[in-house]
């Protein structure tokens, strides 16, 4: 039993992790029907972390009240940046850029997120790096391996694979590559500035943790900022469109609904939570998953046909995220080493406390002589 727990201690990162990416498969379905019926991306932004600040404060209100520290000067204006950074500019740009380019582009674009995020890491000193080592070649490497594995699966298709559940269907492509483009060039420069955004958010984040260790509390100011930041964008920009912040039970109330709890709330908790014992680097590590996920839902569920070029793209991704994975579990990110080191003082501590200590002055100790 005891075995048995360790190994869903071990687990809870790594099941955290493939839920989010889960998560943000339905959100891109979601969000993309939403914008396909006129709503404006900007107030889907606004909308979405309204109702992220509404579900999540009240939590924050009663499980943090004896954990929250003070608020000081220097944690306000780094959480007024988190609230710029992800959730004002790097969604707006996302979905603006999406309509210069296409879905596909865009999410492609997405998988650089692990790349960047690794640089920062590693130039913020979150990431061990030691060129030498074997585990550190690996992480490297598996980093590149995967983000070339979700590059290969959206630009190469190769030879159509006849699987037994796709037979006799025929996939066409995607509504979103029929889209017009504008400038794809805007969009991919669009894009790209929100992913380094987004890259940026992770790794404030977990710098932020370490002198606001609050994470719900934390979560929720988040989703404040970035509802207060992202109005007043969205009010500038839709300055001659009013219509635009109406909404009904729709696939738009849905968007933000979605987006809001599961994408914004959960995701900004779940992402400090783990990024307090694995750091920055193991969460951006499984962003590429997503699109193995799209894959294969698409191909049981929706009989989408599966090409080789996907299938390969998959393993190399799966075999990216291992090296990665592996590189991981052989050093300690400095949140981890920090906590496995108080662990081990308040073990010393107690085994001290439980020792009897046993003195013998040879001054005071004098021969017995026995007689015969």
């Amino acid at each position: 039993m005891e075995s048995r727990g360790k190994f869903c201690e071990k687990a809870k990162p790594f099941l955290a992790v493939i839920v989010l990416q889960f998560g943000y498969v339905g959100l891109s379905i979601i969000s993309k029907f939403a914008l396909n019926k006129g709503m404006s991306q900007h107030v889907l932004v606004v909308y979405r972390h309204v109702v992220a600040t509404l579900v999540i404060s009240p939590f924050a209100i009663i499980f943090d009240r004896k954990v929250r520290p003070k608020m000081t000067v220097s944690i306000f204006a780094k959480i007024l940046l988190l609230g710029l950074l992800e959730p004002t500019i790097d969604q707006n740009l996302f979905y603006t850029g999406m309509k210069y380019t296409t879905a596909t582009f865009a999410s492609t674009m997405c998988n650089i997120l692990p790349a960047i995020a690794f640089l920062m890491a590693w130039a913020f000193r979150l990431e061990k790096v030691n060129l030498r080592k074997l585990h550190s070649q690996a992480k490297i490497l598996g980093t590149l391996v995967t983000v070339g594995g979700a590059m290969v699966m959206t630009l190469f298709k190769g030879a159509k694979l006849d699987l037994p559940w796709t037979k006799g269907h025929e996939y066409h492509g995607s509504t979103s590559d029929l889209t017009t483009h504008d400038d794809p060039i805007k969009g991919a420069i669009m894009i790209g500035v929100g992913c380094l955004c987004w890259s940026s958010f992770i790794i404030l984040q977990a710098i932020t943790l370490k002198t606001y260790p609050a994470q719900l509390s934390l979560t929720a100011l988040i989703c404040l900022m970035g509802t207060i930041e992202g109005s007043i964008f969205a009010l500038i920009m839709e300055r001659r469109n009013p219509s635009a912040w109406s909404i009904n039970f729709d696939s738009r109330l849905l968007a933000a609904v979605y987006g809001g709890v599961v994408c914004s709330g959960v995701t900004y908790y779940v992402q400090g939570v783990v990024m307090k014992s694995k750091g920055p680097v193991f969460v951006t590590a499984f962003n590429p998953l997503s699109m193995v996920i799209i894959t294969i839902l698409g191909s049981f569920v929706l009989s989408e046909i599966v090409y080789l070029g996907r299938v390969v793209g998959a393993v190399a991704i799966i075999i990216g995220l291992y090296l990665v994975l592996w590189g991981k579990s052989k050093d300690q990110s400095p949140f981890t080493s920090a906590n496995e080191k108080e662990a081990l003082e308040m073990d010393s501590v107690k085994e001290t406390s439980n020792q009897e200590l046993v003195v013998i002055d040879f001054n005071k100790v004098r021969p017995t002589h026995e007689s015969v």
